[in-house]
Order: C-alpha cells, then structure tokens, then sequence
C-alpha cells in the first residue's frame, strides 16, 4: 500500500496535496483497497462550498457505495471530470489520475486536523 510522505490525510481516507494557495484532494490506497472495483464516482460541482468533515460526493463500487468526506472547508475550483468516464483511475492511480477535487480552504487553522502520512499509517492499522 502506498503512502505519500509529501500528502496530508484525513481519518476518512481522503488524501490532501498542497498545492499554492489550493489543496487537491482524493481518496487513499487503502480506502480504493477496501472499496474493490469502482464503477462510479459523484463528484460536487465547482463553485460548490464544502464543510469540513460533511458529504461532498460517493465512490460506488461492485460492494458498496461509500461517502466522502471534506477533509477541509472551502469552495471547489476544479473537478476531476475524467473520473465520470473513467471511475476505474481511483483504483489504478488513487494519488495522481483519481484526485477529486481542488479547493480552495476557508481557514488555515483546519489543517491542525490533518493527519501525515506516519499518523495515517496508525490510523489504518488500528482499523
């Protein structure tokens, strides 16, 4: 399983590259792992506002359908439209094809929250 010292993470799985003054976002390895085959990816739409830690889009996958959740406040600047085509990139490719969205965050302090990639690691063996 792959864990990209350079990104943040989020207890939900999502993963977090900062990017200037914007942040992409997608889901981890270990959470496409677990999902199996993705058939379809629902993504916001840009200019939408996203809440920290509420529902912004699902993966479904042969098994389930799995929520995702905002690792950080802000309003969408970018939407992975490749992902609607080609929802198999998530398992291929979780950390360079798959990103989901590039935001723009509402406030810095919510970075405190994020995990590195040492602290994830944690987090998912415990699971």
């Amino acid at each position: 399983m792959s864990l990209p010292e350079e990104l943040l993470y989020s207890e939900e799985h999502e993963w977090i590259k900062k990017e200037g003054d914007q942040v992409r976002i997608g889901i981890t390895d270990f959470a496409q792992a677990e999902l199996g085959d993705i058939v379809f990816v629902e993504l916001p739409e840009v200019g939408d506002e996203l809440e920290a830690d509420e529902p912004f889009g699902s993966v479904e996958s042969v098994k389930t359908v799995s929520e995702l959740y905002a690792p950080l406040s802000g309003k969408v600047v970018e939407v992975n439209e490749e992902l609607e085509d080609n929802p198999e990139y998530v398992n291929e490719s979780p950390y360079e094809n798959a990103w989901m969205v590039v935001l723009e965050p509402a406030d810095d302090s919510e970075f405190d929250d994020l995990l590195s990639a040492e602290q994830y690691a944690a987090v998912i063996d415990e699971d």
